[in-house]
């Protein structure tokens, strides 16, 4: 009976030791988790990448190069939505700001510092096209100068105005016609031809909307200009 007694103690023992052996174990295990999850947060670290895409100046799909100036800008919708015109994260002109109109619609910014001078715009359907010249004339040297169609912009256009756009950079404004859509970035005073311009013909066999063709996009880099 002792020996009985004896051999029950002995089986007891063991199989305490046994559980409290396996519980430590598994508590070991937590516990080397949790300091392996608290190191993996270490403030010391450095923050996980962002996978959200950048963000540039006026929503452009890349950055400027230092001492440039970043713009995106767009036609007008047929004669429903009026254009807009970005520079530098400065809307200049939209429909929401309210101060875009039918015809040819113009930002002046300063080419040194990036400043809005002026925004006009002059309706080439009903209006005349005699203070768009007077307008462009006054433009100072130096100046940034961009362009956005809304509706029509070509019906009163004539030669000298034409004339006058063409030395701002233009090539397309010899032949731009009746709701064409078109978009254009030069500068008072450039000796060369602007890289900056889009322009899609009014064709009713590839029009987008009844009667315009569709908006036409554009953005870029502007080089300040020094002294």
């Amino acid at each position: 009976m002792r020996i009985a007694g004896a051999a029950k103690l002995v089986v007891a023992v063991a199989v305490f030791l046994l559980t409290f052996y396996v519980i430590s174990q598994v508590f070991e295990i937590k516990m080397d988790a949790s300091l392996g999850n608290l190191f993996a947060r270490s403030p010391l670290d450095p923050p996980a990448r962002s996978t959200k895409p950048p963000r540039y100046k006026c929503g452009t799909s890349k950055a400027c190069p230092e001492k440039h100036f970043a713009f995106k800008m767009a036609s007008g919708a047929a004669n429903v939505v009026g254009p807009k015109i970005c520079l530098e994260d400065n809307v200049l002109m939209s429909g929401v700001k309210n101060n875009v109109g039918r015809g040819i619609n113009i930002a002046l910014v300063n080419g040194k510092t990036g400043e809005e001078m002026d925004t006009k715009f002059y309706d080439m359907w009903g209006g005349d096209v005699a203070p768009l010249i007077e307008f462009i004339k006054t433009i100072p040297d130096g100046t940034i100068v961009l362009m956005a169609t809304y509706d029509d912009g070509a019906t009163k256009l004539n030669e000298e105005a034409r004339k006058l756009i063409a030395e701002l950079g233009s090539t397309s404004i010899t032949n731009l016609g009746f709701r064409d859509n078109w978009v254009f970035c030069g500068g008072k005073g450039i000796k060369t031809k602007s890289p900056f311009e889009q322009h899609i013909k009014n064709n009713k066999d590839t029009n987008k909307y009844e009667g315009w063709p569709e908006v036409v996009e554009m953005e870029g880099c502007i080089p300040q200009k020094q002294d």
